[in-house]
């Protein structure tokens, strides 16, 4: 591999571990820079997955402070992001990407009204039904959690901005408590898609860009926690909705 290429994979593992932390959408910079290496899609997808765990971890560190208190949450959400993200990284060994083209730039841009109108939704539902906790968000979520991790085993660019969004409503924690609760979920979709495809698709793994992709994000993960903890929530409500716009035009041209 040549030097100018492992510069590249290095910077940029770092954007994507950086970006994951703060909003979720780092397989954008990273698939796309594989791909114009003439890395195969889904060897390029599957590596990548797996480089970027590493970011996750130190993500999850960085935002251990927001995580205080949040154990019982984790422990019924956790499931669901686990079992979603089974079913797709199942889903990217058996399906073609055409089947997701139309439907993933849909759910990001879904995603982002949720970022943006939350807060109103959660006044309004506090208004309406006292019981933060009600048996229907806890369903609700669990199923939305469910599904961000479905596509995450599957592709995973922009799984954060889905996670937020979703949360968003559903949660009346603040959106730095919010993106704690992201950080983990979306680490452990990575986590078992990558564990999946080590198991059953080994021969599509490129281990020399895992390393790669693990070594930038794991730096960019402590970056995005110092960065991403100091921004006011509207600042970062803007931040997601920015790189969710570019996520969606990337996609889409």
């Amino acid at each position: 591999m040549p030097w100018y290429e492992v510069l590249a994979l290095l910077a940029a593992g770092m954007a994507a571990g950086t970006i994951n932390t703060i909003v979720g959408a780092g397989t954008l910079i990273t698939f796309p820079t594989l791909l114009f290496f003439g890395f195969p899609p889904v060897v390029a997808n599957v590596s990548n997955t797996i480089g970027l765990v590493a970011g996750g971890l130190t993500g999850i560190h960085g935002y251990r402070r927001e995580l205080v208190g949040q154990g019982d949450t984790l422990r019924r959400l956790m499931p669901a992001s686990f079992l979603g993200a089974v079913v797709g990284a199942v889903l990217l060994l058996w399906l073609p990407e055409s089947v997701f083209d139309t439907v993933v730039p849909v759910l990001i841009a879904a995603a982002l009204v949720l970022v943006l109108i939350g807060p109103r939704i959660q006044a309004w539902a506090a208004a309406r039904h006292p019981d933060q906790d009600s048996r229907g968000r806890r369903v609700l979520m669990v199923a939305g959690v469910f599904g961000a991790g479905v596509y995450g085993g599957y592709f995973g660019a922009a799984q954060g901005v889905l996670m937020v969004g979703i949360m968003s409503v559903l949660m009346t924690i603040s959106l730095q408590h919010i993106n704690g609760l992201k950080n983990v979920l979306v680490t452990l979709a990575n986590a078992v898609a990558a564990g999946t495809f080590i198991l059953v698709a080994s021969d599509r793994i490129n281990w020399a860009v895992v390393a790669l992709i693990a070594v930038g994000s794991l730096v960019g993960g402590v970056i995005g926690s110092r960065v991403g903890r100091r921004l006011s929530p509207a600042v970062l409500r803007a931040v997601i909705v920015v790189v969710g716009v570019l996520a969606i035009t990337k996609m889409v041209l």
